[in-house]
């Protein structure tokens, strides 16, 4: 590090300079577009302390991987009968997300050991393929249960795949890796932290939820494979957490989506195509893929729309809440238009610094008229419903990390049945919370706080 201290004032600017200049080109060129608040973090950081910003620009500075892309028309034609918001309909269209589909079962569940046996079961039937994608595979008695379960699968001849993250798979033990990979099964990790320096792929992660089996029936939700979200440990409660399953279409287009990343974690990224879906009757669903291979960031797209079109309410759970000022302010405008925004997140999550973070928000909300509950326990539920017409469950929380960063996995629900059932979940645990009182912060924990939601956009 001597010839850090050696550099002229000229040469240090020259650094300084070189490295401003690969941010632009690394952001326009490659179209890059991020938020305000993380521009000016890299930039500063770059400036100031350049020896150490531009290794880490380098490393993190990522947040697409395709390039944007406007077709003149959807993907697929719009029909007159689909069902849903129009506005909902016709943006997800262009998005390119997959289309609308009619689906024979939907089953949510709010019960740990319910969801834990529902998937469980699903493996038990699979008999020809299973595809499954987690953030975390737990070194505990959840996380060995479910690979004994595919592990006995794979014996009796069913193919399986498993996708696992290479940050929140760092909880799974290398025994159960050698369990799955003597029965056949393929594990993949997706961005291994070796292998994508380069790339500055590091801080894209993938934290989808599904398990697909036979392309007929789809797990998904907000559950990682742990204790903690399912049935909780020795001494400790389960999480309020929130998972469903489908069986219908909306399952083979899973499996499509699935497919689409076992290949990127090869390094074979390629477009996809999801095509018209069958004519059907039944739970009308339509799944909703957000993250670096998506052109937008269409999860955050459809909630930003949803704020100006809601002519109701809005209820939100999250576990963290850390919006763009851009969403913030579209919720503060709903309120002031009437729009009733109930917001449920715990009293305290298992992230501490997005704890602190999301202070501000919360207080511009409720100075709007915002209704904010603080749940007393751990919750990690994902939902937002838009008046009586769309509902969303799945894997995205509301912080930038979900929204612009990571690999998500929402699903919208349109039919009544199962709106109904999500609201009615949520104003609940509604009842079961606080209601959060805001106050003014003094003059130091303003400041940390703004440093927080700062600096832990990227985190």
């Amino acid at each position: 590090m001597r010839w850090i201290v050696s550099l002229s004032a000229l040469a240090h600017g020259a650094f300084v300079f070189s490295g401003l200049l690969l941010y632009v080109l690394v952001t326009r060129i490659g179209r890059q577009r991020r938020h305000p608040s993380a521009a000016f973090a890299w930039v500063l950081t770059i400036a100031v302390i350049p020896y150490i910003g531009i290794p880490l620009f380098l490393l993190f500075g990522a947040r697409k991987l395709v390039r944007p892309h406007r077709p003149d028309h959807p993907s697929f034609p719009l029909d007159a009968d689909q069902a849903g918001p129009v506005w909902a309909t016709r943006l997800l269209a262009v998005l390119a997300a997959p289309p609308q589909t009619h689906n024979q079962m939907v089953r949510f569940h709010e019960d740990g050991l319910a969801s834990q046996r529902a998937v469980l079961t699903l493996i038990e039937q699979a008999r020809q393929r299973i595809d499954l994608c987690t953030f975390i595979l737990g070194d505990d008695a959840l996380g060995n249960a479910l690979v004994a379960a595919m592990v006995k699968s794979a014996q009796g001849g069913v193919r399986i795949r498993v996708l696992l993250d290479r940050i929140g798979g760092l909880r799974c033990a290398r025994s159960q890796l050698r369990a799955m990979r003597d029965v056949g099964i393929d594990v993949r990790w997706f961005m291994p932290l070796l292998h994508t320096p380069l790339h500055a792929h590091i801080n894209l992660r993938n934290h989808r939820k599904l398990v697909v089996c036979d392309g007929e029936s789809l797990w998904s939700g907000g559950r990682n494979f742990a204790s903690e979200y399912f049935t909780g440990s020795q001494g400790h409660s389960a999480w309020l957490d929130l998972s469903f399953v489908v069986t219908g279409p909306l399952a083979s287009q899973a499996a499509l989506l699935f497919e689409c990343d076992w290949r990127a974690a090869a390094g074979n990224a390629h477009s996809i195509s999801f095509g018209r879906p069958p004519a059907a009757t039944g739970s009308l669903a339509q799944l909703v893929p957000s993250g670096p291979d998506y052109a937008d960031d269409t999860v955050y797209a459809l909630l930003l729309t949803a704020a100006y079109q809601a002519q109701q309410k809005i209820v939100a759970v999250t576990p963290y809440f850390v919006p763009d000022e851009a969403l913030l302010g579209a919720w503060c405008m709903a309120c002031r238009r009437g729009v009733r925004v109930i917001l449920l997140i715990p009293v305290r999550s298992n992230h501490r610094l997005a704890d602190w973070a999301r202070e501000r928000a919360l207080r511009d909300l409720c100075l709007a008229g915002a209704e904010v509950y603080l749940f007393p326990a751990m919750l990690h539920a994902k939902a937002v419903i838009i008046d009586d017409d769309l509902a969303l469950c799945g894997s995205a929380n509301l912080d930038g990390r979900s929204l612009f960063l990571n690999f998500e996995l929402m699903t919208a629900f349109y039919g009544r049945t199962e709106i109904q059932w999500l609201t009615a979940w949520a104003m609940r645990y509604v009842q079961q919370s606080d209601r959060y009182e805001a106050q003014e912060p003094s003059w130091w924990r303003d400041l940390i706080e703004g440093i927080v939601r700062v600096v832990g956009f990227q985190l």
